[in-house]
């Protein structure tokens, strides 16, 4: 997501970042940003620092704040050694000045984004992995093929780990902001990945705490045999 109030230059990076295969949303002041980035459904935040309503300073300190670790790379004007420090200890994870080379700003992207894991091959938790290529949830000799939303429902807990991801966040990431879908949506599809992981032997559980959403938990007990 980029949260820049100068709507220009966050169309145009928008527009660059699509051609690159990116999936990118576009907010023009700190306050709705920040209410955006809350939701814990993007991959990396674009940050301007002086914004109308809420500064970036602010929007990266109240993430950090909630314990929400998405990448933040902030693109800001301020080029002094002071405002570079602020932004880093603010919780930034890169600090980029304008004017800039769109091309430092495409490795930038890049670099935050490997760091962060979201361009291996698979991701795993306990005895359970997901190929990332394939869709296919691999638990010892057991495998299992996912439909689009059950894989991007999996990605998105495996992601998320033991954090708690409220259904309004699934619906956001998975379906997307202007979809109709409703919360009995993502209730079916966490009932689907439940049975998926039973049937393939997986000790990962799903688990549903009340108001909070669902967050993934390693079983204690023997897990079932796969069917």
């Amino acid at each position: 997501m980029i949260i820049e109030d100068e709507r220009l230059l966050a169309d145009s990076i928008s527009e660059v970042l699509q051609h690159k295969g990116f999936e990118v949303e576009t907010v023009y002041d700190g306050e709705a940003g920040l209410q955006y980035a809350e939701l814990g459904i993007y991959d990396l935040l674009i940050l301007d620092v002086m914004m109308p309503k809420v500064d970036g300073y602010t929007v990266a300190r109240q993430l950090r704040s909630k314990h929400l670790g998405t990448p933040i790379l902030i693109l800001t004007a301020r080029s002094a050694l002071e405002d570079r420090i602020t932004g880093l200890n603010a919780g930034a994870d890169y600090y980029l000045t304008k004017p800039f080379d769109i091309r430092e700003l495409l490795a930038c992207v890049n670099a935050l984004l490997r760091r962060q894991g979201s361009q291996v091959d698979e991701m795993t938790f306990g005895n359970t992995a997901l190929d990332l290529s394939s869709a296919t949830l691999i638990c010892g000799a057991n495998r299992i093929r996912l439909s689009a939303k059950e894989f991007e429902i999996m990605r998105y807990l495996l992601q998320a780990g033991e954090r708690n991801l409220s259904k309004e966040a699934i619906l956001s990431r998975v379906w997307g902001l202007e979809s109709e879908a409703v919360e009995n949506h993502v209730e079916v599809y966490i009932g689907f990945l439940r049975k998926k992981l039973a049937s393939i032997g997986s000790d990962i559980r799903i688990e549903a705490i009340r108001r909070l959403g669902y967050h993934l938990e390693v079983c204690q007990d023997d897990p079932p045999a796969a069917l």
